[in-house]
């Protein structure tokens, strides 16, 4: 089936941004900032290059809303898993969630990619302050001090190097015995 890019279906601007920033994840998700063209991405998303470019003025730009859009999936993911919980109850739903939701490479890569390009300030501080975000999303659902998330922190990350080398089936026996909860 065509995409509606393709298809010759006419979309409103707002709807062919959101088409393109999910061409634009996908694409990031494998090259990261430097190693993927806008090319790439309009082809992805069935449009012109210069048309890309009147939704995004620069291709940080679009970077910055692909990822702000992978941030926000895992708040909302977190949201849906801790629902009707408190606590070290929401806090462990919502490690069981993250730990499904990065089996999807796609986010995963985009993260991962996120982190790796904070060389550059402005991306630095877009991403510590989306990742801030999800700190201030999880100390306020769950009741905990910032303070002494840390090892649910941790325990993400090494979900998302175990999972980005596709380590998923090791038991990580250590790791088991250590409870995550402030």
């Amino acid at each position: 089936m065509a995409s509606p890019a393709r298809s010759g279906i006419r979309m409103s601007a707002e709807d062919r941004r959101a088409a393109v920033l999910v061409a634009a994840m996908t694409e990031f998700a494998v090259g990261g900032l430097d190693g993927t063209s806008t090319e790439a991405i309009a082809m992805r998303a069935g449009i012109s290059q210069p048309y890309l470019f009147r939704l995004f003025p620069t291709k940080q730009a679009l970077y910055l809303a692909a990822v702000a859009r992978g941030f926000a999936r895992v708040i909302d993911t977190f949201e849906q898993a801790s629902a009707g919980l408190e606590g070290a109850e929401a806090l462990d739903a919502m490690g069981k969630a993250y730990g499904t939701l990065i089996t999807d490479r796609e986010l995963l890569g985009l993260q991962l990619h996120a982190y790796a390009s904070t060389a550059d300030s402005e991306i630095q501080a877009f991403v510590r302050a989306n990742f801030e975000q999800i700190i201030a999303y999880v100390a306020e659902r769950t009741g905990f001090a910032t303070a002494t998330l840390g090892p649910f922190f941790a325990m993400g990350m090494l979900c998302n190097v175990v999972s980005s080398l596709g380590l998923d089936d090791l038991v990580f026996a250590p790791f088991a015995a250590t409870d995550p909860t402030p």
